[in-house]
Order: structure tokens, then sequence, then C-alpha cells
């Protein structure tokens, strides 16, 4: 058993609820062996190839509190739950009516099991949905992110952050782009990411016709002088922002399949904005008023 401020935790298993629907599923299950084969969703957390292993676009990983209550609230079905006890007694609202196992372990033995120092103390395993296909996404949304070359987890997660934050729709992503799901992406979007309907692209160019054959006017983002002002321009009622990867940009058959090219207009002796940065400056802008003079609000 654990111990933690004069606690102890025993395998516990729920009864019965007061509303009659039955669960014998663990609530709490206390671990003290690291190589406990029941935890193997969460062993060598660190190891790309590896996860890419086990995962196998089987599952994915949200890491933290904050991004384990997101996971929670979503419609991802989790699968199980491993926490620090100090983590669980945060998390103990939203986890008791979990069926699903809640795997609590001491600080020393999580690090063990995860392969770090997992300051957050807590981390989920939720099953992959399919992903949308990008013709089925096209049918509904109104703004979309479309992104080509973003191997940065950190980026993509701040993006879909931000996405959220000013009402974008969707994300696209061309066949390059990073696993959306992958646990750094997961956990600096603070969980909105599972929010937020994705589709990638695996043929990029017909790709980029799809988006543009459903009737959004596409603007390329980048840093050059001569592109215009994003600001100056009125907002369609469709509308794709195209971004590109840190350094080499937007590729030339991207910026050929543009309706325009835009710019944020920034301190001259400033070369560029970071692409997640700059993606959360062009959601804001296009969350103004619309060209038909209706005002759209977010969420809307």
């Amino acid at each position: 058993m654990l111990a933690h401020a004069g606690t102890r935790v025993k395998e516990t298993r729920r009864g019965p609820s007061s509303g009659g629907s039955g669960n014998n599923g663990w609530v709490l299950v206390p671990i003290e062996d690291a190589a406990d084969p029941r935890l193997a969703d969460y062993f060598e957390l660190t190891d790309v190839a590896a996860r890419q292993r086990r995962e196998g676009g089987e599952f994915f990983i949200a890491e933290g509190p904050v991004a384990i209550e997101r996971l929670l609230e979503s419609d991802h079905a989790v699968r199980s739950v491993l926490v620090s006890l100090a983590k669980y007694e945060r998390l103990a609202p939203l986890l008791d009516g979990l069926a699903q196992p809640v795997y609590i372990a001491a600080t020393d033995v999580l690090k063990a099991i995860v392969g770090f120092d997992i300051h957050r103390g807590a981390v989920a395993s939720a099953d992959r949905r399919q992903l949308p296909t990008l013709d089925v996404l096209v049918r509904t949304a109104r703004r979309i992110a479309v992104l080509e070359g973003l191997n940065d987890p950190e980026n993509l997660g701040a993006i879909a952050r931000s996405a959220r934050a000013f009402g974008i729709d969707a994300l696209v992503l061309d066949p390059t782009c990073i696993d959306p799901y992958y646990r750094r992406t997961v956990r600096v979007s603070m969980g909105e990411i599972l929010f937020l309907p994705v589709a990638r692209a695996a043929n990029w160019r017909a790709g980029l016709e799809t988006i543009r054959d459903a009737g959004f006017e596409v603007w390329a983002l980048t840093p050059r002088r001569d592109a215009i002002d994003l600001w100056s321009l009125p907002i369609p009622g469709r509308l794709a922002l195209l971004f590109g990867a840190e350094g080499p940009g937007l590729s030339r058959e991207a910026l050929d399949a543009a309706s325009a090219e835009v710019r944020i207009p920034i301190a001259s002796d400033v070369d560029s904005l970071n692409v997640a940065a700059a993606a959360a400056v062009a959601f804001a802008a296009i969350a103004r008023e619309p060209q038909s003079g209706s005002v759209r609000t977010l969420g809307s």
C-alpha cells in the first residue's frame, strides 16, 4: 500500500452507484512495481520511436492535471489514469465516476514508469478516434488553419490552443506534420486539441485544391514586406489560413495555391514571428466582423 501525508491507499472496487447502474471496475489501484504490465501504455514516454511502436495509432497520452481534466470532459474514451496521490486528490471529483482503472503510484515509482521526473504528477491514456476526412471537414467549417511541415509539438499545441480560443473551426495538416495527439502537443494545447477537428491531407496538392473548391479563400501567412497587410483585408465568409514551419516557411506549391499572401505588420528590424505567435495574432484578426457586415462572435 502507498502512504502519503498519513493517508494509506489500498486497492478499492466501486460497487453499484446510487442510480442503480452497477459497475465493478476498479477505482483505485496502488502501484509499487514500475514494471507492472498493466502500465504498458505509459512506458518510455520520452522515446519517440518507442512511443510510435507502443501506441501504433491506437491510443494517445494526456499529461498534467489540466490536460487530463479536458480529456475527461471530452468524448474521447479513456483507457486508464496514472497519478501521484497528491494529484489524485486534485482530480478525484472528476475521476470518481470513471469506470476505467485509476493507478496511484509514489513519485519515485511514477518517474521509473514513465522515464522522466514528471512534475505534473499525472498522465492518462485514451483511445484515438479516426480523424475526419478533409472532404467531410470542409463541408461545415468556416474558419480553418492549414499547417504545412510543422514538426514541433509545442508549436502545434500552442496553435491548437489559440485556435480554440479564437473560434477556429478545425485544423488541416499536410502529410509531414507531426502527430496531433503527440503527448507534448496535447499538454501544450492544455487539452484543447481534443475538442478541435483535425484532418490530414494525404495528398498535399489535392488537399489544397479541395479547400479552395469548397469555397474557402486561402491566405498564406508570410513575413515578406510586399505581402498584403492582414489588418487591411475584409474577412470573407469562408477562410483558410495557411502556415509553414519555422525556418523554411511555406513551400512554393502552398504559396501558389493561396488566394493571397498576407503578412502581420511588425517592427522593421524584427525578422518574423514564431509560427505559433503568428497564428494567434492571425486568429484574433479574423475574429473581426466579416465583410458582409454581420457581426461574427466566437462560437457562432
